[in-house]
């Protein structure tokens, strides 16, 4: 039975809070010249999970509200963005967030909304976003075609991580579907660097890897230390990403 998916993080925030990737502030550019996006608008960051979009969005002014029904996350995240006096967060879902009609300018998500419910989640996205408001997810897509590294990791995933879709099987094509006729997409590079500690943290951030009570778990680590030697230079390897933003205004 797979694990429900707003508990798949529970035990894995450490890694996650480290070694997750932030997101390239083209994202931010991008929305501001194409959807008016201006410091006072209000975000609604569903999935918010640890803070990470929502950090680029409150780092450009806007008041955030952070939307995450994992507990584990959401007080990782409330802990990640004390600074920002203009975030807050609600115990909530992308199929019942919570909040007031029409009282954000912007939903977004982050890396989560292939969790979302696909009949439930859009009306009630919908309910909450201002007349001409924007609905907007990014992923970043780790680009498995573009080093050796990058292709050998591909390949620990496939062996090791049970129940992940590949990269055909995963909803992020049906997106456009979702949203509606309209949906405009825009891609992004961004990179990460790692040590070995860092790799292997970052994947273990995954939630699909299996874990150190997992007898698949020692034999993927060895195999990861073996890519990386063969792979970094310096110490370090890049670990590489298409950031995906698929936006939609309403």
């Amino acid at each position: 039975m797979s694990l429900n998916p707003t508990r798949r993080f529970s035990d894995r925030v450490d890694n996650y809070v480290k070694y997750r990737p932030s997101y390239p502030t083209a994202v931010i550019d991008c929305l501001r010249d194409e959807c008016g996006l201006v410091e006072t608008a209000v975000i609604a960051d569903v999935g918010s999970g640890t803070g990470i979009l929502a950090r680029l969005f409150l780092q450009n002014g806007n008041p955030v509200i952070g939307i995450e029904p994992n507990k584990e996350m959401r007080e990782a995240g409330e802990v990640y963005l004390a600074e920002f006096a203009n975030f807050s967060s609600v115990n909530g879902t992308a199929e019942a967030t919570a909040l007031p009609d029409a009282s954000v300018d912007f939903v977004t998500a982050g890396q989560a909304a292939h969790w979302f419910d696909r009949e439930k989640s859009l009306p009630e996205l919908r309910r909450i976003l201002r007349p001409g408001g924007t609905i907007a997810f990014v992923w970043n897509t780790m680009a498995f075609d573009e080093s050796p590294f990058m292709r050998g990791y591909e390949q620990i995933t496939l062996r090791y991580f049970d129940g992940k879709p590949s990269r055909k099987d995963e909803m992020r094509g049906d997106v456009v579907a979702y949203l509606g006729a309209g949906t405009q997409v825009r891609d992004f590079t961004y990179a990460q660097q790692f040590d070995l500690p860092g790799i292997t943290g970052r994947l273990l951030s995954t939630s699909y890897a299996p874990l150190a009570d997992d007898p698949r778990h020692e034999p993927m680590l060895a195999e990861l230390a073996e890519l990386f030697a063969a792979n970094e230079e310096d110490g370090r390897i890049r670990f590489l990403y298409t950031t995906e933003l698929y936006f939609h205004q309403f």
